[in-house]
């Protein structure tokens, strides 16, 4: 999905995008190639997800709950840590500034 995207606007990628996860589970339900009896009533979106991860066109892997960028825009967090992520939100503009990637 995100690579086609890519590569529709002519960017090439060539190698496998990282998709942080803050579930120990779920990364290894993902990098499993068996599934276990319990995880039958995944989507279909997890086994999308799945293939790419076969086809080595993404990663998972694990970052801490606190480490988790997109939780400053998705959850409702503490002080401390609303500063901590922040912070690396700020950096990580500030650098993605510097390289040209955002304007």
């Amino acid at each position: 999905m995100g690579v086609s995207l890519l590569h529709e606007m002519q960017i090439m990628v060539h190698i496998p995008m990282k998709m942080y996860c803050n579930n120990q589970s779920a990364v290894f339900i993902t990098n499993n190639p068996m599934y276990h009896k319990r995880t039958k009533h995944i989507e279909v979106d997890c086994h999308f997800i799945h293939d790419l991860v076969i086809k080595k066109q993404i990663v998972t892997p694990y970052v801490r709950y606190e480490d988790q960028l997109g939780n400053i825009l998705t959850k409702p967090l503490i002080c401390s840590l609303f500063s901590i992520l922040y912070s690396k939100l700020a950096c990580l503009i500030f650098m993605l500034q510097l390289e040209g990637t955002l304007e």
